[in-house]
Protein backbone atom coordinates (compact mmCIF):
# COMPACT_ATOMS: atom_id res chain seq x y z
CA UNK A 1 0.00 0.00 0.00
CA UNK A 2 1.26 3.45 -0.78
CA UNK A 3 2.30 5.46 2.20
CA UNK A 4 -0.12 8.14 3.28
CA UNK A 5 1.06 11.30 4.97
CA UNK A 6 0.99 10.97 8.73
CA UNK A 7 -1.07 14.13 9.03
CA UNK A 8 -3.89 12.83 6.84
CA UNK A 9 -7.10 12.18 8.67
CA UNK A 10 -10.55 10.87 8.02
CA UNK A 11 -13.53 12.38 9.77
CA UNK A 12 -16.62 10.32 9.32
CA UNK A 13 -20.07 10.63 10.80
CA UNK A 14 -23.17 8.75 9.75
CA UNK A 15 -23.93 11.26 6.99
CA UNK A 16 -20.67 13.10 6.34
CA UNK A 17 -17.21 12.04 5.29
CA UNK A 18 -14.34 14.45 4.97
CA UNK A 19 -10.77 13.47 4.18
CA UNK A 20 -7.94 15.81 5.13
CA UNK A 21 -4.38 15.71 3.85
CA UNK A 22 -1.56 18.16 4.37
CA UNK A 23 -2.83 20.49 1.64
CA UNK A 24 -6.27 19.21 0.66
CA UNK A 25 -9.80 18.63 1.84
CA UNK A 26 -11.88 15.97 0.12
CA UNK A 27 -15.61 16.18 0.77
CA UNK A 28 -18.84 14.86 -0.66
CA UNK A 29 -20.14 16.67 -3.72
CA UNK A 30 -23.37 18.65 -3.43
CA UNK A 31 -25.60 20.30 -6.07
CA UNK A 32 -23.89 23.60 -5.13
CA UNK A 33 -20.72 22.27 -6.77
CA UNK A 34 -22.40 22.28 -10.20
CA UNK A 35 -20.44 25.25 -11.64
CA UNK A 36 -17.11 23.54 -10.90
CA UNK A 37 -18.32 20.16 -12.23
CA UNK A 38 -19.53 21.87 -15.41
CA UNK A 39 -16.05 23.36 -15.91
CA UNK A 40 -14.16 20.14 -15.10
CA UNK A 41 -16.28 17.78 -17.20
CA UNK A 42 -15.94 20.03 -20.25
CA UNK A 43 -12.19 20.51 -19.98
CA UNK A 44 -10.49 19.11 -23.12
CA UNK A 45 -8.28 16.79 -21.05
CA UNK A 46 -11.32 15.33 -19.25
CA UNK A 47 -13.08 14.77 -22.57
CA UNK A 48 -9.97 13.11 -24.05
CA UNK A 49 -8.99 10.80 -21.20
CA UNK A 50 -12.29 10.14 -19.40
CA UNK A 51 -15.00 10.88 -21.92
CA UNK A 52 -17.93 13.12 -22.68
CA UNK A 53 -20.54 12.88 -19.93
CA UNK A 54 -22.98 15.12 -21.84
CA UNK A 55 -22.89 17.80 -19.15
CA UNK A 56 -23.45 21.14 -20.90
CA UNK A 57 -25.49 23.21 -18.46
CA UNK A 58 -25.68 23.87 -14.73
CA UNK A 59 -28.79 21.67 -14.57
CA UNK A 60 -26.90 18.87 -16.36
CA UNK A 61 -24.13 19.19 -13.75
CA UNK A 62 -26.67 18.98 -10.91
CA UNK A 63 -28.11 15.86 -12.54
CA UNK A 64 -24.63 14.34 -12.85
CA UNK A 65 -23.87 15.01 -9.17
CA UNK A 66 -27.24 13.68 -8.01
CA UNK A 67 -27.37 10.55 -10.16
CA UNK A 68 -23.66 9.78 -9.79
CA UNK A 69 -21.78 10.72 -6.63
CA UNK A 70 -24.78 11.35 -4.34
CA UNK A 71 -26.49 8.11 -5.41
CA UNK A 72 -23.19 6.27 -4.89
CA UNK A 73 -22.78 7.65 -1.34
CA UNK A 74 -26.23 6.31 -0.50
CA UNK A 75 -25.82 2.96 -2.26
CA UNK A 76 -22.18 2.09 -1.48
CA UNK A 77 -21.01 4.44 1.26
CA UNK A 78 -18.45 5.99 -1.07
CA UNK A 79 -18.22 7.95 -4.30
CA UNK A 80 -16.32 10.80 -5.92
CA UNK A 81 -15.23 13.60 -3.59
CA UNK A 82 -14.65 17.23 -4.44
CA UNK A 83 -10.97 18.05 -3.88
CA UNK A 84 -10.33 21.53 -2.49
CA UNK A 85 -7.20 23.39 -1.50
CA UNK A 86 -7.27 23.39 2.29
CA UNK A 87 -5.85 26.90 2.58
CA UNK A 88 -8.32 28.64 0.24
CA UNK A 89 -11.23 26.24 -0.29
CA UNK A 90 -10.76 26.49 -4.07
CA UNK A 91 -12.03 23.36 -5.89
CA UNK A 92 -9.31 21.78 -8.04
CA UNK A 93 -10.62 18.35 -9.00
CA UNK A 94 -12.45 15.20 -8.02
CA UNK A 95 -11.14 11.97 -6.55
CA UNK A 96 -12.88 8.99 -5.01
CA UNK A 97 -14.09 5.45 -5.28
CA UNK A 98 -16.59 4.24 -7.85
CA UNK A 99 -18.44 0.93 -8.11
CA UNK A 100 -19.07 0.04 -11.70
CA UNK A 101 -21.36 -2.92 -12.44
CA UNK A 102 -18.90 -4.35 -14.93
CA UNK A 103 -15.88 -4.40 -12.57
CA UNK A 104 -15.54 -6.92 -9.75
CA UNK A 105 -14.11 -4.37 -7.27
CA UNK A 106 -14.43 -0.65 -6.58
CA UNK A 107 -12.04 1.55 -8.51
CA UNK A 108 -10.30 4.80 -7.68
CA UNK A 109 -10.90 7.67 -10.06
CA UNK A 110 -9.55 11.19 -10.26
CA UNK A 111 -9.58 14.24 -12.52
CA UNK A 112 -8.09 17.68 -11.97
CA UNK A 113 -8.14 20.92 -13.90
CA UNK A 114 -4.88 21.19 -15.87
CA UNK A 115 -3.68 24.25 -13.96
CA UNK A 116 -3.39 21.98 -10.89
CA UNK A 117 -1.46 19.17 -12.58
CA UNK A 118 2.15 18.30 -11.66
CA UNK A 119 1.86 19.60 -8.09
CA UNK A 120 1.30 16.27 -6.31
CA UNK A 121 -2.42 16.85 -5.68
CA UNK A 122 -3.58 13.72 -7.52
CA UNK A 123 -1.15 11.54 -5.58
CA UNK A 124 -2.04 13.16 -2.27
CA UNK A 125 -5.79 12.82 -2.79
CA UNK A 126 -5.63 9.30 -4.27
CA UNK A 127 -3.51 8.11 -1.32
CA UNK A 128 -6.12 9.50 1.10
CA UNK A 129 -8.92 7.80 -0.86
CA UNK A 130 -7.06 4.48 -0.77
CA UNK A 131 -6.65 4.79 2.99
CA UNK A 132 -10.38 5.54 3.27
CA UNK A 133 -11.19 2.54 1.07
CA UNK A 134 -9.02 0.22 3.16
CA UNK A 135 -9.77 1.49 6.68
CA UNK A 136 -13.36 2.77 6.51
CA UNK A 137 -14.92 0.89 3.58
CA UNK A 138 -12.87 -2.23 4.40
CA UNK A 139 -11.98 -2.93 0.77
CA UNK A 140 -9.24 -5.50 0.31
CA UNK A 141 -8.84 -4.91 -3.41
CA UNK A 142 -9.17 -1.64 -5.31
CA UNK A 143 -8.91 -1.23 -9.05
CA UNK A 144 -8.06 1.72 -11.29
CA UNK A 145 -8.76 2.16 -14.99
CA UNK A 146 -7.18 4.44 -17.53
CA UNK A 147 -6.96 4.94 -21.26
CA UNK A 148 -3.87 3.21 -22.69
CA UNK A 149 -2.27 6.54 -23.72
CA UNK A 150 -2.70 8.36 -20.39
CA UNK A 151 0.95 8.13 -19.36
CA UNK A 152 0.62 10.56 -16.43
CA UNK A 153 -2.20 8.57 -14.77
CA UNK A 154 -0.41 5.27 -15.38
CA UNK A 155 2.76 6.66 -13.76
CA UNK A 156 0.78 7.93 -10.78
CA UNK A 157 -1.03 4.62 -10.28
CA UNK A 158 2.28 2.76 -10.33
CA UNK A 159 3.78 5.25 -7.87
CA UNK A 160 1.00 4.69 -5.32
CA UNK A 161 1.25 0.91 -5.49
CA UNK A 162 -1.00 -0.28 -8.31
CA UNK A 163 0.16 -2.98 -10.71
CA UNK A 164 -1.08 -3.64 -14.22
CA UNK A 165 -3.81 -6.29 -14.18
CA UNK A 166 -5.26 -6.53 -17.68
CA UNK A 167 -6.53 -4.83 -20.81
CA UNK A 168 -10.33 -4.62 -21.00
CA UNK A 169 -13.01 -2.86 -23.00
CA UNK A 170 -15.62 -0.36 -21.85
CA UNK A 171 -19.03 -2.04 -21.94
CA UNK A 172 -20.89 -1.34 -25.18
CA UNK A 173 -17.83 0.40 -26.64
CA UNK A 174 -14.86 -0.57 -28.73
CA UNK A 175 -12.24 1.44 -26.85
CA UNK A 176 -9.71 -0.42 -24.74
CA UNK A 177 -8.74 0.49 -21.20
CA UNK A 178 -5.95 -0.61 -18.91
CA UNK A 179 -7.02 -2.06 -15.56
CA UNK A 180 -4.69 -1.79 -12.57
CA UNK A 181 -5.14 -3.49 -9.18
CA UNK A 182 -4.02 -2.89 -5.61
CA UNK A 183 -4.36 -5.38 -2.78
CA UNK A 184 -4.77 -3.14 0.27
CA UNK A 185 -3.93 -5.74 2.89
CA UNK A 186 -6.84 -4.47 4.94
CA UNK A 187 -9.53 -6.60 6.55
CA UNK A 188 -12.92 -6.75 4.94
CA UNK A 189 -14.59 -7.34 1.63
CA UNK A 190 -13.29 -7.21 -1.91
Amino acid sequence: MASVRRDSSIRSTHHAVELQTERLTLRKLTPGDAPFILELLNDPSFLRYIGDKGVRTRDDAIGYITAGPIASYERHGFGLFLVELKQTGEPIGICGLLKRDWLDSADVGFAFLPRFWSQGYAQESASAVLEFGRDICRLRRILAITSPDNAASIALLTKIGFTFDRVARWPDERSEIKVFALETGGPGTS
